[in-house]
């Protein structure tokens, strides 16, 4: 028993809910991937992907065409062997994001199942450190928004208990940079984390300029200062700064995690369970940095991150950016600062089936 009999995949659009832009780019729309597996047990798992608005019709293809034909027959229990299988069989385009994401969404599914099967909720099948994470805020630290828009955004969320809150940073002049995190610390304090994201915009040079303007505000961290692929030009900025540097969301393997750990290039990671493939590579990748002593703070999903940073030790913060609510029908409980994993068996979130169908594209 417990043998996949059929497995489907769908592409979704999920408007975006507020404006978001950063240095790089602007989040156009959530395409959202969505497989679902049955097995012979009579048990269905649902999984999801995504992108931040081009590519999923390429992801949708991949699963389609090649990731989910197949997965039939394959015992769903044995999930590090579905996804070795999976992975091996599309080599001519891993390590990358098409396959990686593709791959996330059959991932999550036989989680879903492997948890519906034992009864139990996702973070404590994938580890069960605790059942609540500290949650910071990135909804209220967009670029587009000025200096008193982010005020009044850090200091709603310390209103709400959040005991962080993001900014996003990349402005032509350096100096509105350091002037817009100063008004933030101004006005919130000393006591609440100030995290900063670039978004890969800089060189190496700017970065390690830029990071000194910021060393007086105290700042958490120093995500994305580069791109994803100069490892060397991170392990630089990291020995000159005493701001954590914080890197994952645009890495796609445990291998790209293990260069950046051995180097010292970074002090905090943030896989993305979508990007890195998913549940069965993003585990891997938290206690590859436990082993280097640092901490994960995984990037956006907070829906399904909630369960994953409460599975294991390391995991210092949930990131707050709602995007699912248009599409389920309970969102991620927060309270007294913590975002509160779900406790019923599977991935613990509550699909509204109604509304997906009615955005679906393909």
């Amino acid at each position: 028993m417990a043998h996949v009999i059929k497995a489907e995949a769908y592409l979704v659009d999920i408007e975006v809910e507020t404006v978001r832009t950063d240095a790089t780019q602007a989040f156009l729309k959530q395409e959202t991937l969505f497989v679902e597996v049955a097995t012979d047990d009579g048990l269905t798992g649902t999984g999801y992907s995504y992108t931040i608005g081009t590519g999923g019709r390429a992801v949708l293809a991949m699963l389609r065409d090649h990731l989910l034909p197949s997965l039939i027959g394959h015992d769903s229990r044995e999930i590090e062997g579905a996804w070795r299988a999976m992975y091996n069989s599309t080599r001519a385009t891993m390590v990358g994001a098409i396959t990686a994401l593709g791959l996330a969404a059959v991932d999550l599914a036989l989680w879903d199942l492997r948890c519906l099967r034992a009864g139990e909720p996702l973070w404590r099948v994938a580890g069960g450190h605790r059942s609540a994470v500290p949650v910071y805020d990135t909804e209220h630290g967009w670029l587009q928004l000025d200096e008193g828009e982010l005020v009044a955004g850090a200091l709603a969320a310390r209103d709400q208990g959040f005991s962080g809150v993001k900014v996003k940073i990349g402005k032509p002049n350096p100096g509105e940079d350091a002037a817009r995190i100063r008004a933030v610390r101004e006005a919130v304090g000393p006591g609440m984390d100030i995290m900063v994201d670039a978004n890969q915009a800089f060189t190496a040079a700017e970065a390690v300029r830029r990071a000194a303007l910021l060393e007086p505000y105290d700042i958490g961290w120093l995500e994305e200062p580069l791109p994803a692929e100069d490892v060397a030009g991170h392990e630089r900025l990291a020995a000159s700064t005493t701001i954590p540097v914080a890197v994952g969301e645009s890495m796609y393997s445990l291998g790209h995690f293990r260069e950046y750990l051995q180097r010292g290039a970074a002090g905090i990671v943030q896989p993305d369970v979508s990007r890195i493939g998913g549940i069965t590579p993003w585990l891997k990748v938290a206690h590859l940095a436990e082993a280097f002593n640092v901490e994960v703070c995984p990037h956006f999903l907070m829906e399904i991150h909630v369960s994953l940073t409460a599975a294991v030790p390391n995991a210092r913060y949930v990131e707050y950016i709602p995007q699912l609510r248009a599409v389920t029908s309970r969102q991620v409980h927060i309270a007294d600062g913590l975002a509160h994993a779900p406790t019923e068996p599977g991935l613990g979130i509550a699909w509204d089936r109604d509304a997906i169908d009615d955005r679906r594209v393909a």
